[in-house]
C-alpha cells in the first residue's frame, strides 16, 4: 500500500471528517426530536395519529436510505419546496440541508422504536402516581417518564448515533463534501484506488470509537446517579 499521497492530500480528509461530523450532529438532533414525537404518536390513543406513526415507521424502515435521499433531494424541488441559499455557501447549503433532512427522517424511524421500547419499559404505576399528584399527562411524560426512558435507551441510542456517522457517507452521491466524497476525490486525483479508502476507514473508526467511549462514560455516570 502506498500512502505517499497523504502529505499533499491530508487536508482533504480533515475537511471531509469535519463535514461528516457537522452533518451527523444536525442529523442526530433532528432525528431524535422527530423520533420522540413519532414514538409518542405511535403510543397515542388517537387512532389516526397512531396509524400515521406506524405507517411512517414501517415505510422508512422498509425502504433503502439511498431511495429516501433521492426522493428528498430530487422530489422536494418538484413540488416547489427549495431550501434557500445562504451567503457564503451558495448552492452547497440546499444540498447539505437535503442530506440532513433525508438522514434525519431515516434515523427518526429507528429512534422512535427505541424510545417506544424505553417508555413502555417504565412501570405504569409511575404515570398513575404522577397523575394522582395533579400532573397532566404531558407534564408527567416530560418530567418523569422521558428522563427515565432516556437512561434506559442510551445504549441503543448510542448505537444509532454511530450508525448515523457511517451512513452519512451516502450523502457523497449528491455531492456533499463529506469524508467519503473527499476520499473519492483523492482516488481520482492520485489514481490510487485502495489507499484513500483505507485512510477514510481509519478516520471513520477513530470517530466512531471515540463516540462509543464517550457514550460509555455517560452510561456509567447515569448508573452512578442511580
Amino acid at each position: 500500500m502506498d500512502f505517499s499521497f497523504l502529505p499533499k492530500y491530508y487536508m482533504y480528509f480533515v475537511d471531509g471528517a469535519r463535514i461528516t461530523l457537522i452533518l451527523s450532529f444536525f442529523t442526530v438532533i433532528l432525528g431524535v426530536a422527530l423520533g420522540i414525537f413519532i414514538a409518542l404518536m405511535r403510543m397515542s390513543s388517537i387512532w389516526p395519529l397512531k396509524a400515521f406513526a406506524t405507517s411512517y415507521i414501517e415505510f422508512i424502515r422498509g425502504t433503502p436510505l439511498l431511495v429516501q435521499l433521492f426522493l428528498i433531494y430530487y422530489g422536494l424541488p418538484q413540488i416547489g419546496i427549495r431550501f434557500p441559499e445562504l451567503p457564503g455557501f451558495g448552492s452547497a447549503f440546499p444540498d447539505f440541508m437535503g442530506a440532513v433532512l433525508a438522514l434525519s427522517i431515516n434515523s427518526s424511524a429507528y429512534v422512535a422504536e427505541v424510545f417506544r421500547a424505553g417508555i413502555q419499559a417504565i412501570d405504569k404505576g409511575q404515570m398513575e402516581a404522577a397523575r394522582s399528584l395533579g400532573l397532566s399527562h404531558a407534564m408527567a411524560m416530560r418530567h418523569i417518564i422521558l428522563p427515565q426512558a432516556l437512561r434506559n435507551v442510551l445504549p441503543a441510542l448510542g448505537n444509532e448515533f454511530i450508525v448515523v456517522i457511517k451512513e452519512s457517507s451516502i450523502a457523497s452521491v449528491i455531492g456533499i463534501g463529506e469524508l467519503m466524497y473527499k476520499a473519492d476525490t483523492v482516488r481520482g486525483n492520485t489514481f490510487q484506488p485502495f489507499g484513500p479508502l483505507i485512510v477514510a476507514a481509519i478516520v471513520y473508526f477513530i470517530i466512531t470509537f471515540t463516540l462509543s467511549k464517550l457514550l460509555g462514560v455517560a452510561e456509567r455516570r447515569m448508573r452512578t446517579s442511580d
